[in-house]
């Protein structure tokens, strides 16, 4: 029932959630995507998923605070958050929450990438199924 290897993107932005969609068929990549914190719950609810790359800054609940919640759901799932802010202390205060890793926007696509990749790893390790 676990399906591995699929991936949520979470961001409230429809046109960078259309650029990382293609980004994300390019490599084969089997992802889902929701535009904020209460669709993404309603896709964990539903499906299972690995790794979630979510933007911090959304209306509504944040990024950091809706991890807490993806967490509550399935605390095996690895979290992967970005932030347009300059500064690093938004991805530093995510991943002291308990985010796998951070990147900044604009996205460098081949960070990006690795931080994926890592994240499954991790993923799959935890779950041992």
């Amino acid at each position: 029932m676990v399906r591995k290897n699929k991936l949520l993107l979470v961001d409230d932005e429809e046109d960078f959630r259309a650029i990382m969609a293609k980004f994300f068929t390019r490599r084969g990549l089997d992802f889902a995507t929701a535009a904020g914190c209460m669709e993404a719950l309603d896709c964990l609810s539903r499906d299972a998923f690995d790794v979630v790359i979510m933007d911090v800054s959304m209306p509504g609940i944040n990024g950091v605070e809706c991890m807490t919640e993806i967490k509550k759901l399935n605390q095996d799932v690895e979290v992967i958050i970005l932030t347009g802010n300059a500064s690093i202390n938004t991805g530093l205060v995510g991943m002291k929450k308990g985010a796998f890793d951070y990147c900044l926007k604009p996205i460098d696509f081949d960070e990006l990438m690795e931080k994926i990749l890592l994240a499954r790893e991790k993923a799959s390790g935890q779950s041992g199924l």
